[in-house]
């Protein structure tokens, strides 16, 4: 069972609830626990299919943390909240994985002081997959942690190494630390610092790319802190977001471009669905005890069901487990 916030996100629970749903249709193997206002979910299922409708469960809670909030301060004093009774039910293990598109900062300070970190990891790492020219990669991190040691960074790499390959399905990961220069003298302290961990460990290390590299493939996973993460991330969805708009402006003008969108538009829908979150479905919290699946605060249905198809993959596949032995392993490895 995975445990959705039906209350976190712009559009909830009315989408919340419609993704549950569109999910359950899917996949017939999964049930959901539909965490919130119990009187305002109810009647978004009443005319759900009997099968599907027997995999939905609604667990009431009395609040709900607010997107403008203090997190860690929302997290501990509101304890009816359906985000941390949602987290509370993947620490007791009644729900393998919890899926919320509320406050990134509630969800992962829920994360580390509910559901607990990993043995071993320091900090988590929220962990997107970018479409790239050639392939998918990894950047991580996108939130999670805005000031970061060097030893969080080379934790980042380890979990976006497993990651990659135990869910995604890249043998040998190649490994990147986003900087200001590809030379190794390049970066602030904190990337030079990091860059030695890097070099002993036993990961797939590529040296430093720079973030016009990214859509082009340069790496697998490409490592940073948090702050510059998030904003090269939303740096990436305005520029999509933007691009579309343009073209749209363009052939609204133009009497040809409008004759010719005719045989465009299959090519321009397979391209903006590769760069649409909606498709992306959802971010990982690495290094929590549990799956954590961070959807985007703007999703809809279609995107809600994306991020619990992530979850599901991420609890079949074990990825917390695996995180979790490979660590351990690399601790006996020194």
């Amino acid at each position: 069972m995975l445990a959705l916030e039906a209350m976190g996100g712009d559009n909830a629970p009315g989408e919340t609830c419609a993704g549950a749903i569109m999910a359950c249709e899917k996949f017939t193997d999964l049930e959901i626990a539909l965490v919130g206002d119990s009187e305002a979910i109810a009647p978004l299922l009443v005319n759900t299919c009997a099968p599907v409708r027997k995999r939905l469960h609604l667990v009431h809670a009395e609040e709900k943390i607010a997107m403008d909030e203090p997190p860690a301060v929302a997290v501990r004093k509101k304890r009816g909240s359906s985000l941390r009774i949602a987290m509370q039910m993947v620490r007791s293990g009644e729900a393998q994985g919890c899926v919320s598109a509320g406050s990134t900062g509630a969800i992962v300070a829920a994360g580390v002081l509910v559901v607990g970190r990993i043995p071993g990891i320091e900090r988590p790492g929220l962990g997107v997959p970018l479409p790239a020219v050639n392939r998918i990669s990894m950047l991580i991190d996108i939130g999670a942690t805005v000031r970061c040691k060097p030893l969080n960074l080379f934790q980042f790499a380890l979990m976006g190494d497993v990651y990659m390959r135990k869910i995604i399905g890249v043998d040998s990961p190649s490994i990147g630390l986003l900087s200001n220069g590809q030379e190794e003298a390049k970066g602030d302290e904190l990337i030079i610092e990091a860059r030695e961990y890097f070099k002993n460990g036993r990961l797939n290390f590529i040296g430093n790319v720079e973030g016009g590299g990214i859509p082009f493939g340069a790496a697998d996973v490409v490592v940073c802190e948090g702050l510059t993460g998030n904003i090269l991330l939303k740096f990436i969805e305005g520029t999509g977001e933007a691009i579309y708009s343009l073209i749209r402006e363009e052939i609204d003008r133009r009497f040809l471009a409008k004759m010719g969108m005719v045989f465009m538009v299959p090519m321009l829908k397979d391209l903006w669905a590769r760069f649409n979150y909606e498709e992306t479905g959802g971010t990982p919290l690495l290094g929590v005890n549990g799956a954590v699946i961070k959807a985007h605060g703007r999703s809809r249905a279609r995107a809600i069901c994306g991020a619990i198809r992530v979850a599901r993959e991420f609890v079949n596949k074990r990825g917390v487990q695996t995180i979790a032995e490979e660590l351990a392993e690399g601790v006996k490895r020194g």
